[in-house]
């Protein structure tokens, strides 16, 4: 090594060869196996008593109070609001009670009007029944003028009408004979008054189809003539001054067939 004239010294190449020369590298060991790593235990702790504990406590007890205040509000909340709910429902419950009996009330009337209809429906039923047979039956009123017969040889005379049942009825102030006779028992009376006879005696004593004799009233229906135009009814008085009130009908009913002397 040779001073630079820098205050410095210049190294010979021999000198740089000698620093130059490499060390040997050591020889790198391979790493060691992988470990799981473990926490420390932890350190134990030693409390002792002190007012921020007692404080804490304190504070704890607050809350514990608090929130079981805080349950209970909101456990009477609810309960509060289940009671209105079921007093709503009790209260809906007891108007569609009130409603459905109501109702009923209102179905039994209903009923009860159907009940009182149907009957009215049956009367009026009869009725239109009674009506189509009056219709196809009708009944008429063919002789009610009262009379005055003053004896044995005067009579009244009525012809019995055809396809018509005669409804003879009449009273009488005294003693009557009331008898219904066919055109030929009619001839043999007239012949027989020709002869001399009494009215009275002749009409009723030359046969006769019916008879009611001595009597103050007759009520009787004849259904000969409704099919056959042969007959007629007569009325007199055995003895003294007699008033007849006739109240004579007839009803239209026509026979299939001849009737009576008509055969």
């Amino acid at each position: 090594m040779t001073p630079d004239g820098l205050g410095g010294a210049i190294m010979d190449p021999s000198a740089m060869d000698q620093i130059s020369t490499p060390a040997d590298h050591p020889t790198l060991a391979p790493p060691e196996p992988y470990a799981p790593y473990t926490p420390p235990p932890a350190p134990v702790r030693y409390t002792t008593p002190s007012r921020w504990s007692s404080a804490f406590k304190s504070g704890e007890r607050r809350w514990w109070t608090a929130a079981l205040a805080a349950t209970l509000l909101i456990s009477a909340t609810g309960i509060g609001l289940l009671y209105m709910d079921d007093t709503n429902n009790q209260s809906r419950v007891n108007s569609l009670t009130l409603q459905n009996e109501s109702l009923t009330g209102r179905a039994q009337n209903l009923n009860d009007q159907l009940t009182v209809t149907k009957s009215q429906l049956e009367v009026s039923r009869g009725q239109v029944t009674k009506l189509e047979t009056e219709l196809m039956h009708p009944t008429l009123g063919i002789w009610n003028v009262p009379m005055t017969l003053s004896g044995p040889n005067e009579y009244l005379t009525s012809t019995v009408p055809d396809t018509f049942t005669y409804h003879l009825k009449a009273t009488s102030n005294g003693t009557m004979d009331v008898s219904i006779l066919s055109v030929d028992n009619f001839q043999n009376a007239i012949i027989c008054m020709y002869n001399g006879g009494s009215s009275d005696y002749c009409l009723h004593h030359n046969q006769a189809a019916w008879s009611s004799l001595g009597v103050t009233s007759v009520n009787y229906d004849f259904s000969l003539a409704e099919g056959c135009a042969a007959y007629l009814a007569v009325i007199s008085v055995p003895s003294g001054k007699v008033t007849i009130t006739p109240n004579v009908t007839a009803t239209y009913n026509p026979a299939s067939s001849s009737t009576g002397t008509c055969k």
